[in-house]
């Protein structure tokens, strides 16, 4: 069998269903910040910083942009792999993704757990 070494995971069915379950954690997170905008009315700092000065909030945000990341990761790989024949300029954009996203994450919990 053969393995792509720049996969998420090596397998087709593990992609899918990551790009699957991040779509439903994300839609999850995006609907109750919408509700909670929607009924708050005008929003001020004190409520929002309220909001994410919870654990829960906070972690709730870090799993979701968890798993932005790695949907991100997974619809990217798909496009560079079904766009970019060049092996090499394929993968120096794929490290580049990848430093970008990981950077992107690390920022996002230095941001969340900073309130």
């Amino acid at each position: 069998m053969v393995k792509n070494a720049t996969s998420y995971s090596g397998s087709g069915l593990r992609d899918w269903l990551v790009q699957r379950v991040s779509a439903v954690v994300i839609a999850i997170y995006v609907v109750f910040l919408v509700s909670f905008l929607m009924t708050k009315g005008e929003l001020n700092y004190e409520q929002w910083q309220a909001l994410f000065s919870h654990n829960v909030m906070k972690v709730a945000t870090i799993v979701t942009l968890l798993f932005v990341m790695l949907h991100a990761w997974v619809g990217l790989w798909t496009v560079f792999t079904d766009y970019l024949k060049c092996t090499i300029l394929r993968i120096f954009i794929e490290v580049l993704t990848i430093f970008a996203l990981v950077s992107y994450f690390v920022w996002g919990v230095i941001l969340v757990w900073s309130v």
